[in-house]
């Protein structure tokens, strides 16, 4: 039978009434009594100098209200990279400056270096438009390939970075002769060198943000386009503006999207706050396509020489590559994690291969940043493994999928640690691959191929094997890493006095439909209907520090601590429950949405029911709680929970993987 409720259950999605009637509430749809209109000045060039900035004509315009430009935040901090990557002699990464606006030079075309506010968009656009006029930037050359960046010293992105190169990474670099000397004696070495393209983000909604500042309170407010609040609240009050974190609520209302663009902070967010409070009042910013198209952070954007040794039968002995990954004018917040730990941990794929050797050398460039982007790393090295091999076995005359197979790692060898660090904890490869050739109908493909032939169309099949790293945890592992942030997750839940449950998470939804899903996971736990189940998101003032939503996390590490967060309820209620049934706490069982007396039922002492719904327990909590607040006897005298809601908070993260045979001190991942 169809389950009614829970985890599994067919349930339509309770977000999409209000998307698909018009009903969402985005960034661009909160209008604020007195707002105001920001809109960026953008370098139309890759590389130059700033040599004037005339403001006079712009500013005298109808409705402009202030300009700011990149000397006025000369001052304030940068937004930060959130990982420090060491390159292999051990010296770490450079990380140059990333301004609100730009000042003394621009690094690319779209960096912003100016901003106008006035009354009314319009005006703010037509004074922008003055201002660019107005303003004298010498060009100067730019680099734009990473050979080319990496190979003259004299021209250079950032002047205090001769060679372009963020920092040179090797893993694991204990492989590394190991990994030589399987190419100088292996059979077969195949050679591929390929580019993995740079993609543009493009979501629904673009990005925009509302700066708020309260002067009586001293108080600012950024409702924005954001996969990850609590950490924009993080940066733009501890890194750049400076300015207390309890100070600032970040607000993400609905979101259209997102695919890791909009899981940074970016420089428009901290803009409209320091506007917001130079003029006392709201300003806001939303980015027209070509806008968003030229200043979000983009994703992929390598260059790689893969080789692949091999027996002359197909079995991988070893696999090395060398890439050069941009990162662009600037460092992002996730830039300097997503080539290498999301990237190199994955280049031995769901193959048993004995030795491997990544080398990643980052490089800036006059290109908008890169960062995460759909996968992030991940389908980077998945693209590089998969074609080596697909080129292998064109090489050998081999069956790709016979090939796959026999390198593919047996059930009885989980868990499996990989040479570059990872540990699988179960799998069963070679059954997904039967599945597959079974599905795809791979023995009648040549009859089908010849059918489309005959209609004058080529018909192909491409194969590709893989491993997905989801989560981006354990935190202790991460920080060991270079994460400068904990990457566990949080989660309130709350019975309240009617019995519907209020949760708040530090997911946030842009689409994957998390009020659905993580209603299915309290409903199981409690036994209730899903409609009694509130999900509360996307605001710092009422949920707890989360990590947000990105890296297929949300189920798995958020998903988690609204798990442990419900136990801790049903413990609860089982103390509260003890009581009203006049029996043992020992003896309290939960199931179905009910506490109940274990054992045969009997009669209570008092004649009452043995069993009690949560509602119920609820109720009468807040009753005795009222009670205790006028009249201390009303509380239950032995009560080991204080008076009030009945609410849980539990944060998780998840625990590194063992195995069977642990991996040498310098192969200290875990699986993420």
């Amino acid at each position: 039978m169809p389950k009614d409720y829970g985890i599994g259950a067919s349930s339509k999605r309770r977000e999409d009434v209000r998307f698909l009637s018009g009903r969402g509430v985005y960034t661009d749809d909160v209008a604020l009594h007195g707002q105001t209109y920001a809109v960026f000045v953008r370098s139309n060039v890759a590389h130059g100098r700033i040599r004037k900035i005339d403001t006079a004509a712009a500013a005298g315009m109808p409705g402009v209200l202030a300009i700011f430009t990149g000397e006025d935040f000369k001052d304030v901090g940068g937004n930060p990279a959130g990982w420090l990557i060491n390159s292999r002699d051990g010296t770490p990464m450079r990380e140059p400056k990333r301004p609100v606006l730009a000042h003394g030079k621009v690094r690319h075309v779209g960096d912003a270096y100016a901003a106008v506010i006035a009354e009314t968009y319009q005006q703010a656009k037509d004074a922008a438009q003055q201002l660019a006029d107005d303003s004298d930037i010498e060009e100067l050359p730019a680099i734009v390939d990473m050979r080319k960046a990496v190979a003259d010293a004299s021209n250079r992105v950032h002047d205090e970075i001769p060679d372009n190169i963020c920092f040179d990474w090797g893993w694991i670099e204990d492989n590394r002769a190991a990994v030589d000397a399987a190419f100088k004696s292996a059979p077969h070495i195949t050679t591929l060198e390929l580019v993995n393209n740079r993609l543009v983000p493009n979501a629904m909604e673009p990005r925009a943000s509302i700066g708020e500042y309260n002067p009586g309170t001293g108080d600012y407010k950024l409702t924005t386009t954001s996969q990850n609040p609590h950490l924009t609240r993080l940066l733009v009050a501890a890194f750049v503006l400076g300015i207390p974190e309890n100070k600032l609520t970040v607000v993400a209302p609905d979101v259209g999207g997102g695919f890791g663009s909009k899981i940074y902070h970016y420089g428009e967010e901290a803009l409209v706050l320091a506007a917001a409070k130079k003029l006392g009042r709201p300003v806001r910013w939303t980015a027209e396509r070509t806008e968003s198209f030229l200043t979000d952070a983009h994703g992929r954007d390598h260059v790689t020489k893969i080789e692949l040794a091999s027996t002359k039968d197909g079995e991988i002995l070893a696999i090395r590559t060398e890439t050069l990954a941009n990162v662009g004018a600037y460092l992002s917040n996730f830039s300097t994690a997503t080539p290498t730990f999301l990237h190199g941990t994955l280049m031995a794929g769901p193959y048993k291969v004995p030795h491997v050797y990544v080398n990643v050398k980052t490089v800036f460039t006059n290109t908008a940043p890169v960062d995460a982007y759909r996968g992030a790393g991940r389908p980077e090295a998945t693209f590089s493994i998969e074609r080596i091999v697909d080129k292998m076995c064109r090489e050998l005359n081999l069956d790709p999928f016979e090939v796959r197979r026999k390198n593919l790692i047996q059930p009885d060898q989980f868990p499996y640690t990989t040479p570059v660090g990872l540990v699988y904890d179960t799998g069963n490869y070679q059954a997904t691959l039967d599945k597959l050739i079974e599905l795809a109908d791979v023995a009648g493909f040549d009859k089908r191929a010849a059918a489309s032939k005959a209609k004058g169309k080529l018909r192909g099949m491409g194969l590709s094997t893989w491993i997905e790293a989801c989560g981006i945890a354990p935190s202790n592992l991460v920080g060991v890493l270079g994460s400068r942030v904990g990457l566990y997750d949080a989660a309130t839940v709350r019975v309240n006095a009617t019995g519907n449950i209020s949760v708040m998470t530090g997911a946030h939804s842009h689409g994957q439909g998390h009020e659905t899903v993580f209603a299915q996971i309290v409903a199981e736990k409690l036994g209730i209907p899903e409609s009694s189940v509130e999900i509360v998101h996307g605001d710092t003032s009422k949920i707890p520090f989360g990590m947000g939503s990105y890296g297929s996390r949300s189920l798995a590490v958020c998903g988690s601590a609204m798990n442990r967060a419900v136990d801790k309820i049903i413990a609860k209620g089982k103390k509260i429950a003890a009581h009203m049934l006049e029996a043992a706490e020992g003896d309290i069982t939960f199931a179905d949405g009910k506490f109940s007396v274990a054992g045969p039922t009997r009669p209570r002492p008092s004649g009452k029911s043995p069993s009690a719904p949560m509602s119920r327990i609820t109720t009468r909590w807040r009753r005795w709680s009222r009670g205790w607040r006028r009249r201390p006897s009303t509380i239950p005298p032995t009560s080991p929970i204080p008076p009030g809601p009945i609410s849980a908070r539990s944060r998780w993260t998840p625990k590194p993987a063992r195995s069977t045979s642990p991996p040498s001190p310098a192969q200290t991942i875990s699986a993420m």
